[in-house]
């Protein structure tokens, strides 16, 4: 049987609602529906289906609510008030639910949960629900602080209080500054609330600030390491060793723009790039590297993600496909463990260690 993957970054409801996909169908189905459409830069490339996920034995993953609020002047497309951020958020788990509610997906907010989860999936056949673990990226959609613990309530367990730009909590990638006074409060809740702290996309100010001041679990969900791509969207390899540090896993992602250097959005392509799961692998094993083990390495694909396979490695059609990594991963010297930490071991033992 094929090794159970945890994916550690999926916008699921956000392709099911923005981008108006079925995600029931196979990926076939959903590309086929999209024929002639140009709305969206990727459309007829989507990757992502639970079918797809089902076939490649992605069982479980970490599930988006995302919904930007920009303030005037900001060019970034989003929502033009907090409220209508929050309600954009509100749909995303509704659809969340409607899921559940014909078998398709199960949330997952507890250690007993988890285990009953995996135990299912070590006996599937192919057709058990997808697992879903709840997690906001980007903060800007919490009208209030009070917000949050209304949201943990609905069973938010992951929180990254940056996307891209400025935010009303924090500074994302390609924004400057550090965290002001609501963003300090907001770091204040999420540990009170005991809620995994997301360090992907904060600018590195914001990063570092967060580091001191925060003290419960944090993760990276989605990121490369900058010794490949030089970008303040990846890590460093300080900030590598420090997440190491506070025990934390790091999720290695599938945007080719973060996998290679001088990739130009909608011009270069995935074979005039070169872009392949060789430099996910890479990734990977710089990470391990700098750590001495293979403990803190994982996927977080953050496939579909605005993107599709136009923008994406090569020998990835659809999610299924990240059941190529184990081959890859033997063939750079990784021993049977360790790949199964990579591929979902590292994932759940920091949720286990995190809901104990």
């Amino acid at each position: 049987m094929a090794n159970l993957i945890v994916d550690g970054h999926l916008d699921l409801a956000m392709n099911a609602l923005e981008w108006n996909r079925d995600l029931t169908k196979s990926v076939e189905e959903i590309r086929a529906q999209e024929r002639g459409m140009t709305d969206k830069p990727d459309r007829m490339n989507g990757t992502v289906s639970l079918p797809a996920m089902r076939k490649g034995r992605v069982g479980l993953c970490v599930a988006t609510q995302i919904a930007r609020y920009v303030k005037p002047g900001n060019t970034l497309p989003g929502w033009r008030s907090p409220q209508q951020a929050w309600a954009m958020t509100q749909g995303q788990l509704a659809w969340y639910r409607a899921m559940e509610e014909t078998g398709e997906m199960v949330q997952i907010t507890n250690k007993e949960q988890l285990e009953h989860h995996l135990k299912l999936w070590e006996e599937s056949t192919g057709h058990s629900p997808v697992g879903y673990i709840l997690s906001l990226e980007g903060a800007d959609s919490l009208v209030t602080l009070a917000h949050l613990e209304r949201a943990y309530s609905y069973g938010l367990r992951a929180i990254g209080p940056a996307h891209y730009g400025a935010g009303t909590y924090a500074q994302g990638t390609d924004a400057a500054g550090g965290l002001n006074s609501k963003g300090r409060e907001l770091l204040k809740e999420i540990e009170r609330l005991g809620l995994i702290l997301d360090a992907s996309h904060l600018n590195d100010t914001c990063f570092w600030e967060s580091m001191d001041l925060f003290h419960g679990s944090v993760w990276a969900s989605h990121n490369n390491c900058r010794v490949f791509v030089q970008h303040n969207r990846q890590m460093e390899d300080r900030q590598i060793l420090e997440l190491i540090h506070r025990d934390a896993v790091i999720g290695v992602a599938l945007d080719a723009w973060m996998m290679v250097p001088g990739w130009q959005r909608g011009v270069s392509t995935p074979t005039d790039m070169a872009v392949s799961l060789e430099q996910i692998i890479n990734n990977i094993d710089h990470i391990c590297q700098l750590a001495g083990n293979a403990k803190h390495a994982a996927i977080g694909s953050d496939l579909d993600g605005a993107f599709g396979k136009e923008q994406g490695p090569q020998e990835v059609d659809t999610i299924a496909d990240l059941q190529k990594l184990p081959d890859l991963l033997k063939n750079k010297g990784f021993q049977p463990q360790d790949i199964e930490n990579i591929l979902s071991g590292n994932w759940v033992r920091f949720l286990r260690r995190a809901w104990s």
